[in-house]
């Protein structure tokens, strides 16, 4: 049987997209079942059609063969063991170590760019952008942040990989670059200012084949949340 992965709407569900691009982009194959949200209530659809899956009541949600996984980090830990021949932790044991380090920090860190940088794929919000930039000190604490991690792993990896590409955060495409493709989609929407080596590797994310069809996706939806749209009255 094939694995399973319950997701929300893909213009918004950050934590949704991380194993989606990790399984996308390693080859796995899975059967997407997407539940869209409608509300957070303990009565809305949304929750309801999660009981009896998840017990929090909340995506992503990855099931093998009757046995549920939620939690990105615990769900990225049980493909990276289920498929090792995808390599999806870094092979040193150092890197691999820092490789979750990172993605912990991500997991629970960076909290004023989730809050006043929500993610909306569809959206193209540089206006707003500007002002959450000059307004909120802790949006521009989370990118220099964001700045400064990466640019310490991107000068860790070779210029340049064997097939001639750029580098990715460990070098090649780990469960550190689904991580953080959420990230990516946010300062593409807010249009937040990156250096130039660091929006290069924004774009190295964005044109990965896993991340062009979530995105692709994103743009079909056709929905609008208004729960989801602090800074939009329609789409």
């Amino acid at each position: 049987m094939a694995l399973q992965l319950y997701i929300g709407n893909k213009n918004y569900s950050s934590w949704s997209m991380r194993p989606w691009v990790l399984l996308t982009q390693a080859g796995i194959a899975f059967e997407e079942i997407m539940i869209r949200f409608d509300s957070f209530e303990s009565n809305s659809a949304f929750k309801r059609q999660l009981r009896g899956i998840n017990p929090v009541g909340k995506v992503p949600v990855l099931v093998d063969d009757g046995f549920a996984v939620w939690d990105t980090l615990a769900i990225a830990e049980y493909l990276a063991e289920r498929f090792p021949e995808k390599a999806l932790w870094p092979a040193d044991g150092r890197a691999r170590a820092r490789a979750r380090s990172v993605c912990a920090e991500m997991h629970s860190g960076f909290g004023a760019l989730r809050s006043h940088c929500p993610m909306n794929i569809e959206a193209s919000l540089p206006e707003v952008g500007r002002l959450i930039w000059r307004d909120q000190a802790g949006v521009r604490a989370d990118v220099a942040r964001l700045c400064g991690l990466w640019g310490e792993l991107l000068a860790a990896q070779p210029a340049h990989m064997p097939d001639g590409t750029s580098p990715l955060l460990f070098g090649t495409f780990s469960i550190a670059d689904a991580y953080f493709a959420p990230v990516c989609m946010r300062l593409k929407t807010y249009g937040l200012p990156l250096p130039a080596d660091l929006a290069a590797y924004v774009d190295r994310v964005a044109s990965l084949p896993g991340v062009v069809a979530w995105v692709q996706g994103a743009l079909a939806e056709h929905d609008f949340l208004d729960f989801e749209e602090p800074y939009r009255l329609g789409r």
